[in-house]
């Protein structure tokens, strides 16, 4: 029985489907869609495709178009979101052979409905780790490049799992309990205030970061309570430093963080111990530190003795791979 697509715009079913996968993060759920459609100045394209009426997996698509370039994104560039791109549904054969034929034709019945309703000059897809398979992607003349992210597992003892950590992370740890300060929840203003951080942290380095106040303050709003945490560190009234997770049932990713480097107070490192102990609390299985490409952060992310975990970006284009790279840079 062969594969077909279709567009899904029903909020409620479109996340049933969500909640169904393995290789879904909170950015899949249709609310986030939205928003990130919204911000990114791109039109949403939730496909499904069906074997028959059985769902067999979910690809949201954004489309830019920007005469007379159109492209297509999952996710769209310089929204800092993490992971996007398809995902299976279970219901998959346990055999390798049935697996792969159902896996190939699902991607392939997605990229002849993106081709038909898009017609993209260039497509740019960022997987999630638990999507382990790009083979489908390379048959139809995707360029697939690893990345890598940094898990840091939640199952065991949290006593054990602190000792795991470097010498200089227990310390820092240890050094706060003998100091004042407030780590607490906050709301959509800490939101704000926080990306309103790392804005001015980043400007002053001279790089590039596009993420608003306004578009982590909708996410927030739009997301299931506590699915989108705001963590502010303040001291004598002061804020020191904030931390934005996202999670669903299974992971909690550390999105955003800034911190005052000035500070005696290391709240870097109180603000992961303390979003990593919620986490085990609330049952979640493992804590992404998004991102393990640059050296520099690497540095830092390692002290917590965390898992390496791969995933994929990927590209197609219609034209050279030099123009492609320029498209691509205009484009963001």
């Amino acid at each position: 029985m062969s594969v077909e697509a279709s567009l899904l715009s029903d909020p409620e079913e479109w996340n049933e489907l969500v909640e169904r996968s393995a290789q879904t993060s909170p950015f899949h759920r249709y609310e986030a869609l939205e928003v990130i459609a919204e911000h990114a100045g791109t039109e949403l394209y939730p496909y499904v495709a069906y074997k028959g009426q059985e769902p067999v997996g979910i690809f949201p698509v954004f489309a830019l178009r920007r005469w007379p370039v159109r492209a297509a994104f999952s996710p769209p560039p310089d929204l800092e979101v993490s992971y996007l791109g398809p995902a299976q549904l279970d219901g998959a054969s346990p055999k390798q052979r049935k697996a792969e034929r159902r896996h190939r034709r699902f991607l392939e019945a997605i990229l002849d409905a993106v081709a038909e309703e898009i017609d993209p000059h260039y497509v740019h897809v960022r997987t999630g780790t638990e999507y382990t398979d790009p083979r489908p992607f390379i048959w139809n003349d995707f360029d697939a490049t690893p990345v890598y992210t940094y898990h840091v597992g939640l199952n065991g003892d949290l006593e054990d799992l602190f000792m795991s950590f470097s010498g200089d992370v227990r310390r820092n740890v240890r050094k706060a309990e003998e100091m004042t300060y407030e780590l607490s929840e906050g709301d959509a203003a800490d939101v704000e205030r926080i990306i309103t951080g790392v804005r001015e942290r980043h400007d002053e380095q001279g790089i590039s970061y596009n993420v608003t106040p306004a578009f982590a303050r909708d996410l927030y709003r739009a997301l299931p309570e506590g699915t989108l945490r705001a963590y502010t560190c303040t001291s004598e009234g002061a804020f020191i430093g904030g931390k934005l997770t996202l999670e669903d049932d299974r992971t909690l990713y550390g999105w955003q963080t800034v911190a005052d480097l000035d500070s005696d107070l290391p709240a870097t490192d109180v603000m992961d111990w303390r979003v990593i102990q919620d986490g085990a609390e609330r049952g979640l299985e493992r804590f992404d530190l998004i991102g393990a490409n640059n050296p520099r952060l690497c540095g830092y992310k390692a002290k917590f003795n965390p898992e390496v975990r791969t995933h994929y970006s990927l590209e197609r284009s219609s034209t050279s791979t030099s123009a492609l790279k320029t498209l691509y840079k205009w484009l963001r």
